[in-house]
């Protein structure tokens, strides 16, 4: 197959490493580019994210050797390729099959099943074929990950289980109350990892109107422009909290924000029983537990989330072994096209070997008799179509189980030899 991926991910290397060899779009089309005059017999793609650099080559005569690979990774980012080797794992053929399909399915991701990773493989191609570095045999290898991904979707349940304690929150939590977060109010009390974590999740599966409050203005301005929200002071947090619909707590306060009393006394009476999910997913808790009990009040603390986790990671690994079953069967799947592909031109050979010789010798019998008639002539030349099949049948077949085992190579070197077929 002539296949190679040298790269990491987060299995073998530091987020310090990934970040000093991570791609952005517009440098891995320099990057690819700049390789595939390099190298012009290579096909490239390249996959860059947050979790893993993988640069995918194939040669049309040989498989790119590892070191050139890891150079050429290196180099674009200024860094010496020692730095790298330990860190670099390199994998050819079948192997590289088995892994790209594992990584679009979300079997090789920090969070298995995150629906990220799908999207991260389809550009990283779009963004080779636009740049016309990627060719036949890196889009088989491509097209047979995307297969997989969708079959991994539509026949597991693995990517409809949420698996991060936010995820879960928006999916499994605040779902039983709200059947869709379009144009709902929610609230963010703080502006940590866990709040955008919470609002890129949130943006996934609605259009809220989002409202950021926190006690240090430049971080609350700059979550807020991020994810298209309005911030607001830290003083406005009981008006805020009066309008919403969802409320999000993630500061690192020593004590709860908001005591039992306050909501009653406050907040409530501006509320008339409209529903309110509060995530408090703060440690210690932001809200007094017994803010609960309001009525219209859905509150869930970290411990409600971690069970929830639980039970979701439960269900995630319940659909594993048919994920890496799937993944198997799309992997010999790619394997064996790859080898009937090889076959084709030696089996176009051998026809075209028997077809000239037959066609010639049909146009000297015939002009030895120019009395044969017109069904005579069809019935003479269907029998030498049907001698000359018979004939191809034995080594085609033999050509063609072969190739399903992957012990095609010597056989097709035999019939090049034997029948000549080198040129």
């Amino acid at each position: 197959m002539k296949l190679r991926m040298v790269g990491c991910s987060h299995n073998q290397a530091s987020i310090e490493i990934r970040q000093r060899l991570a791609f952005d779009s517009k440098q891995a089309a320099e990057a690819l580019v700049q390789w595939r005059k390099d190298l012009p017999e290579t096909e490239f793609v390249l996959l860059s994210t947050c979790n893993r650099v993988e640069l995918y080559a194939a040669g049309s005569q040989e498989t790119p050797r590892t070191e050139e690979l890891v150079t050429a990774l290196a180099q674009f980012h200024r860094l010496a390729p020692g730095e790298l080797n330990e860190r670099i794992i390199s994998l050819t053929d079948q192997q590289v099959a088995g892994h790209l399909l594992r990584v679009a399915a979300s079997l090789d991701s920090m969070v298995v099943g995150e629906p990220q990773i799908l999207s991260q493989v389809k550009e990283a191609y779009r963004i080779a074929q636009t740049n016309q570095v990627a060719g036949p045999r890196l889009h088989d290898l491509f097209q047979a990950a995307l297969r997989t991904a969708k079959r991994v979707t539509g026949e597991t349940a693995l990517h409809r289980h949420r698996v991060s304690i936010p995820s879960v929150a928006i999916a499994e939590l605040a779902n039983c109350v709200f059947e869709s977060f379009d144009d709902k109010q929610v609230l963010i009390a703080g502006a940590g990892d866990m709040a955008e974590e919470t609002l890129r999740y949130l943006r996934e599966v609605g259009n809220p109107h989002i409202h950021v409050v926190n006690r240090s203005p430049e971080r609350g301005r700059e979550l807020a422009a991020k994810w298209k929200g309005t911030f607001h002071p830290w003083e406005e947090l009981f008006k805020q909290l009066a309008l919403a619909d969802l409320a999000i707590s993630t500061t690192s306060a020593t004590e709860p924000i908001m005591s039992a009393a306050e909501f009653s006394e406050q907040i409530a009476p501006l509320r008339h029983q409209r529903p309110l999910v509060i995530l408090d997913l703060a440690v210690p808790r932001d809200f007094d537990s017994a803010i609960g009990s309001e009525l219209g009040v859905y509150l869930y603390c970290i411990d409600d989330l971690e069970r929830a986790c639980q039970r979701n990671r439960a269900a995630r690994a319940a659909e594993l072994p048919a994920a890496e079953r799937i993944v198997r069967e799309e992997t010999a799947r790619f394997i064996a096209d790859s080898h009937l592909r090889a076959t084709a031109p030696v089996i176009s050979g051998l026809r075209e070997g028997l077809h000239r010789p037959k066609e010639a010798e049909l146009e000297r019998l015939f002009n030895k008799l120019p009395e044969l008639d017109g069904r005579s002539r069809e019935e003479i030349r269907q029998f030498a179509d049907r001698l000359v099949n018979k004939l191809l049948h034995p080594p085609l077949e033999s050509l063609r189980d072969a190739s399903r085992n992957g012990t095609h190579h010597g056989l097709l070197d035999a019939l090049r030899r034997l029948f000549k077929l080198e040129d």
